[in-house]
């Protein structure tokens, strides 16, 4: 254990084994550990955007068993928005001051892609300036897949159309055995890796997350972090690292032994630790609370996400996050919490200091 706590102490990379082994170590070793690495790279500052969450549609074709959103199971209200509906939301939002709109959905066959393309020019050509973080790889797959079309042009067609980065979500676990089971028929791990490789080579940038709490293993998220580590060391194109904590409610998967704030916080640490590559690691408060989330800026985490003000998705699973949380209260509690609100744009620009 001293040997391992001294190289990554001197910045040494570790292997798969010397991370799995970080779980046995004690939380507060792991946390003295990972703060000092935050600590190196951001002093005091926590970051956070200014931003909204649009899901305009949750009519799926696949059948993910840890997916609470999809109309296609537990949730009894399928809906797909009007390109003025969303319009009408991205009026709003830049009215008030928000920079970005972050817009992930389920995979519609009915919607269309000229559905999903056009909504994005019609964004760019009424507010050039808002960023628009778009499209999964898990709908770049489904989109490539319904209308025959490779990951290619896709791609190109998204950044011809106003697409600025791409969201990590989709990712869940990369472990085949693990993933055939949550969400069996859903891009795969190596799709999934292969469609940010080529996202990244067209010098754009992206996340990426990582869905544990439910029926993977310690070393099946290490196996995940060492997937993206490879991948970052190649093409340099993620911004962050963002853990999502599984929601237990209106699914399949039927856990009946629920993750511990303690693994959640070790899980940081050693995420941190890990991968020495990736710039930034997100609490993202939606699916950890945003008391824990804030607990994280000591085990790590150097970004919160943001405002959100509407988000579907978690919340159909049990989350609170259906209706964001106010500027204000968000900015008080990162200083409450010690830490210094720095507000970022969507690449990690700073804006403001609060």
């Amino acid at each position: 254990m001293r040997d391992l706590e001294a190289k990554i102490r001197v910045g040494e990379r570790i292997n798969f084994d010397e991370a799995l082994s970080l779980y046995d170590w004690d939380l507060f070793t792991l946390g003295q550990l990972a703060d000092a690495k935050r600590r190196e790279r951001y002093g005091n500052k926590s970051f956070f955007n200014i931003n909204r969450h649009i899901n305009p549609t949750n009519v799926c074709k696949d059948v993910c068993k840890f997916c609470a959103y999809s109309a296609s199971r537990k949730n009894p209200n399928p809906y797909t928005m009007s390109h003025e509906e969303i319009l009408g939301i991205v009026d709003g939002i830049v009215d008030r001051g928000i920079k970005e709109v972050h817009i992930v959905s389920a995979h519609n066959p009915e919607a269309g892609l000229e559905w999903y393309l056009q909504v994005f020019a019609k964004i760019k050509a009424k507010y050039p300036s808002v960023h628009v973080k778009a499209l999964t790889a898990a709908e770049v797959h489904f989109l490539a897949e319904q209308y025959a079309k490779s990951y290619d042009e896709i791609l190109d067609l998204m950044i011809e159309y106003g697409v600025d980065s791409m969201p990590g979500g989709g990712a869940e676990i990369f472990d085949e055995t693990v993933r055939d089971y949550i969400c069996k028929g859903k891009v795969t791990s190596q799709q999934w890796l292969e469609i940010h490789r080529k996202w990244h080579e067209r010098g754009r940038e992206s996340n990426v997350t990582m869905l544990f709490g439910h029926v993977e293993k310690r070393e099946h998220r290490i196996d995940h972090m060492m997937r993206v580590r490879d991948l970052q060391d190649q093409t340099g194109g993620f911004n962050a690292f963002i853990p999502l904590v599984y929601q237990s409610e209106n699914n399949f998967l039927h856990v009946k032994e629920f993750i511990t704030a303690h693994e959640i916080l070790k899980t940081y640490a050693i995420a941190r630790i890990v991968l020495d590559n990736v710039a930034h690691l997100k609490a993202y408060w939606v699916t950890s609370t945003v008391s824990l989330a804030l607990v994280a800026q000591e085990f790590g985490a150097d970004d919160l996400d943001g405002t959100i003000e509407r988000e579907s998705i978690n919340s159909a699973a049990g989350a609170a996050s259906a209706h964001g949380i106010d500027l204000a209260q968000f900015v008080g509690l990162i200083k409450n919490s010690g830490f210094t609100p720095v507000e970022r744009d969507s690449l990690y620009n700073e804006i403001k200091i609060w």
